[in-house]
């Protein structure tokens, strides 16, 4: 139902972007966001908008990461720049539509 891309691995200081595409049986979606799980931690919430446009970011990624929404594509896009060793893990993205959904999950990897 949710399809992530976008991660890899990248050196500190660098950028990555990831999108991740909800199928067209995904309808009146309420809710976009990333969650990620560094290795060893529980997942945390990294970056949300709102069906309104509103946002919302973990304090560690304000300043450095942008989540944006295409709602003709059914897409929830997450630009990181200024990545840092500790950004990595694996990326989730999350849909709220009556359901929830959770994407397959990307890893990213900063290396120092």
């Amino acid at each position: 139902q949710l399809q992530a891309s976008g991660g890899g691995l990248v050196q500190a200081g660098g950028s990555l972007r990831l999108s991740c595409a909800a199928s067209g049986s995904i309808s009146r979606i309420n809710f976009r966001a990333w969650y990620r799980q560094p290795p060893g931690k529980q997942r945390e919430l990294v970056a949300s908008i709102a069906s309104g446009g509103q946002t919302n970011y973990a304090d560690s990624v304000k300043g450095r990461f942008t989540i944006s929404r295409d709602n003709a594509k059914n897409t929830v896009d997450l630009q990181m720049n200024g990545l840092k060793p500790e950004d990595t893990g694996i990326y989730y993205c999350y849909v709220l539509s009556g359901t929830i959904y959770w994407g397959q999950g990307t890893q990213v990897t900063v290396s120092s």
